[in-house]
């Protein structure tokens, strides 16, 4: 149990790295059936739900009334950035190339994070950081680029706006972790943290079907049963325990520890991509899914 305890954060950052895996499965299914969009207001609604039942419970709260300003305003604007702006083009990146290799490009949030943390957080970087930026780049290039047919030439296996809809997720989810660091203080709830980090967030989408005029087909899309499901899935095991769960991590350990076993996700998604979704990996791909963790973790030796 001391064990535990003295490794909270750390064991926080599994559980967030499970239930990314699972909820990018669900959402890269919901995504393609009813799009982006339509996915992130359902989600949100049910996040929400879900988080005031919760912090009801445990903390006897049903909205999070016990926040000062400081956390409003830096979870709000945690929320705005990494759920309105970081999932919109993620989820968009899951139809285009599929959650395997958008994920896999998420590796990149560490590196991220890290740079957002030497910059506003003061924390120091090393020769053998860019070492590991390196590697995990390397590991990225070997699995999305491939040789032509005469093994001649690198051709790009994904489309180019599919990588950089995962890139601008990456951006999103990085700055909302350092967002949330600055916001929770260091000592307020994860969950209720999360809660308000999901209003902000659903508060964004909302404005945003607003203006390009997209809740006919957020009605629509909550008529497809199996989308919805799949939506149940990626809401619980995402914007409730796996955002819940990265907030514990960062609050408990360094925000670059979490970050480096929140980016194991491109590895463990490999095995369901392969039995439930019948997809083919080649072998260069288990391999830079494999180099890209790795440069991460020499990220943060």
């Amino acid at each position: 149990m001391s064990f535990l305890r003295s490794h909270l954060g750390e064991f926080a950052a599994l559980l967030t790295a499970l239930s990314w895996t699972i909820t990018a499965l669900a959402n890269e299914k919901a995504s393609k059936k009813i799009g982006s969009l339509s996915l992130n207001i359902i989600r949100m609604f049910l996040a929400v739900f879900l988080l005031s039942f919760y912090n009801l419970i445990a903390r006897g709260y049903l909205l999070p009334s016990d926040a000062n300003l400081h956390n409003w305003i830096w979870l709000s604007l945690s929320g705005l950035v990494g759920f309105t702006f970081g999932d919109y083009f993620l989820f968009r990146a899951y139809a285009e190339i599929g959650s395997r290799f958008s994920m896999l490009i998420m590796t990149t949030v560490p590196l991220i994070t890290a740079l957002l943390g030497w910059v506003f957080l003061g924390e120091k970087l090393r020769f053998i950081h860019f070492a590991g930026m390196t590697l995990t780049f390397t590991g990225i290039s070997l699995a999305i680029f491939s040789r032509n047919g005469k093994g001649e030439k690198l051709t790009l296996k994904l489309a180019p706006s599919g990588i950089l809809l995962a890139l601008g997720g990456a951006l999103g989810q990085a700055t909302g972790l350092i967002l949330s660091k600055i916001g929770m203080a260091g000592s307020y709830d994860a969950f209720a943290a999360t809660q308000i980090r999901v209003i902000a967030g659903g508060v964004g989408f909302a404005l945003l079907a607003s203006v390009i005029s997209q809740w006919p087909e957020v009605i629509n899309g909550t008529r497809n049963r199996k989308a919805v499901i799949a939506v149940i899935i990626g809401a619980i095991f995402g914007p409730f325990l796996g955002v819940s769960f990265s907030l514990m991590a960062v609050k408990y350990t360094q925000a670059g520890i979490a970050s480096t076993i929140m980016a194991i996700v491109p590895v463990l998604i490999i095995p369901p991509s392969i039995f439930m979704n019948k997809e083919k990996v080649t072998f260069a791909e288990i391999a830079g899914a494999v180099i890209s963790v790795a440069g991460v973790v020499l990220f943060f030796v």
